[in-house]
Formats: C-alpha cells, structure tokens, sequence
C-alpha cells in the first residue's frame, strides 16, 4: 500500500499546485490513499465547504487540520457532516467535528489521527494523553495508524515521533510550512517527518506575501498577511510505501517538486 502525506495548502496558488501534481505523483507512487492538510487552504487561513469540495474532487481522501481551523465561521456548519475533514483530536470533548477517521482500502483499516501541539500554539488538552487514548479505542481496528501532528516545535514533534515509536504507523509534523529533511524510520517501525512542508507559493514567506512580513519583523506593528499570488510555486509532502504482509512502514520518500507557471 502506498500513502501519500501532503503538506499545509496555502490559498489557492496551493491549490492549484496540488490539482497539478495529484494525478501525476498517484500515477508515479500508484498510491492508494492522498492525505493533506488544509487549514491554510481558503484564502491561507481556514477552509470552507467550496473549498473542502475542491480539494476532494481533485483526488484528496482525508483532510487534517491544525489551530487555523475554525478562521472560516461557516465550518461549523458542515465539519460534523463530513467525514473525511478532521480537526484536531485533543480540543476538548465537545467541540465540534471529529480528531481522527477510520477508512478501509484494500481490506484494511487505515486510521488518521489529527493533533496539535502546545508549545507556542493556542491552548488545547495534552496531545500525548489524546492520542494514548484514541490509540487504546482503535489499536484493534486497524492495520495502520497515521498521525498529522500539527506544531510548531520541533522537540514536541520529535518527542511525539519517539513516544509512539512502535504505536503507530507515521508520525508526520505540519504547520512551519517549511520541509524537514529528517525523514526516517525509527528504531520500532514508525515513520517519522518534523515538517511535511507547504504547497504554495515559491517566492514568498510561509506562502504570503514577503514585504509586510518583513516590515512587522521591522517595525512590530500589526501587519495584514496576503497569501501571495506568485506563478512560481511549491509542492511537499511525503510517499509511505507499506508492506501488504507486515502492515509495517518499509519506506519514507520525501517529495519537494516545484511548479512554473
């Protein structure tokens, strides 16, 4: 089996990177499963239900998310409904939407379990106490568990990766929007990533526009951010090739492929 993990989609420039690149990398990896985070994906920060039915349509099976997911009001009115949009699991019991998705592929259950992390982000509920108690509700549900770890430390996302060595399938980071070149299988059988990377804009700082993000760097007055609109842009993410007997990760392919226009 072979899973690709696609980094945060930025705006519509990310979008439509990954609507050029999806058809050519599922032919190249013949995969069978496209996951990707897209809480940057309307107008670089949220979702809402039209984009959610772009990124399905072009191919995308599961959707994880991170601390921008609720910047789009109009998400509480379709996140409870759809099944292939989660929201990260260790937000309190009664918040809306669903932390993680159960799918079966070629006879097997694939499980995707969305976090995020507390060091420098809003505050949520511990990540390794959530997932130790997902993980103790599903173990034996599924061949293959994979986690989207939403963070901004890459300590927190290495300690994660080395708590569930053994656990779980994948343990891959999102949210800095830049690609780590870690990726590894570590000593258990996990496959580990600290950054799948953005795809979005090339020329630009995390996807937006760079001049006001180096002036609030300059002045440290509030600046608006834009996501930029430049032609040349970025796909990142990562192919986990799963052998059909062990169920176990037997390879990591990191991808960074550039588009332009």
């Amino acid at each position: 089996m072979n899973i690709m993990m696609i980094g945060d989609i930025c705006g519509r420039p990310g979008r439509n990177t990954a609507a050029h690149y999806i058809p050519i990398l599922k032919q190249e990896y013949n995969l069978d499963l496209i996951i990707a985070n897209g809480e940057n994906s309307a107008g670089g920060v949220g979702i809402t239900g039209k984009v959610l039915e772009e990124l399905l349509t072009m191919g995308i099976d599961i959707i994880t998310t991170g601390n921008h997911v609720w910047d789009k009001k109009e998400i509480f009115n379709f996140i409870d409904e759809e099944n292939s949009l989660i929201r990260p699991a260790n937000y309190p019991l009664d918040t809306p939407g669903k932390g993680y998705y159960i799918r079966s592929i070629k006879n097997r259950k694939v499980a995707v379990i969305n976090l995020l992390g507390r060091v420098f982000m809003p505050p949520v509920d511990c990540p390794f106490r959530a997932v130790n108690q997902i993980l103790t509700e599903i173990k034996d549900l599924c061949e293959i568990i994979i986690i989207d770890f939403h963070a901004e430390a890459t300590s927190e996302k290495a300690a994660l990766g080395w708590y569930l060595d053994g656990k779980v399938s994948c343990v891959a980071g999102t949210h800095t929007h830049i690609q780590t070149a870690d990726e590894r299988i570590l000593p258990q059988g996990t496959a580990y990533i600290s950054d799948l990377g953005m795809v979005g804009p090339y020329n630009s700082i995390l996807g937006v526009d760079r001049e006001p993000v180096i002036q609030k760097f300059l002045t440290g007055l509030p600046t608006k951010f834009n996501v930029s609109m430049d032609d040349h842009t970025l796909f990142c993410g990562i192919v986990l090739q799963i052998d059909d007997h062990s169920n176990k990760v037997s390879q990591i392919i990191r991808i960074q492929r550039q588009l332009k226009n």
